[in-house]
């Protein structure tokens, strides 16, 4: 299967369990690896043939307004059914990085997600 990667895009959502973490937008680190056969694409190089990463990465960017998550693991499931329902992918790997604990270059939770149809 051919991949799409989107490594480390940079967005600000509210996410945490205490409501005082949750006030302000936090830096997250989105990795994004969405799988699709892009054998169309590369014969007739055309974009509606494949999967528009600027789209996505645009998506991803306003994704978090107005929204707000306590769990990490709760946020990377809606990114993925958001990706697979929006850009049809066959699957789609999403990794969250957040930056709480001091003592760790970061948190990262990890969800795969396939479409069914």
């Amino acid at each position: 299967m051919d991949r799409i990667e989107l490594v480390d895009l940079e967005v600000c959502y509210r996410v945490g369990v205490p409501a005082g973490e949750r006030a302000r937008p936090q830096k997250l680190l989105l990795t994004i690896l969405m799988e699709s056969d892009f054998s169309a694409a590369a014969a007739t190089d055309d974009l509606t043939q494949t999967i528009d990463y600027y789209a996505v990465s645009r998506r991803l960017l306003a994704f978090g307004e107005g929204r707000e998550w306590r769990l990490i693991e709760t946020l990377a499931v809606d990114l993925a059914e958001m990706i697979l329902r929006e850009f049809r992918p066959v699957a789609v790997t999403v990794e969250v990085k957040k930056f709480i604990l001091p003592e760790t270059r970061h948190v990262a939770v990890q969800v795969r997600r396939e479409r069914t149809a």
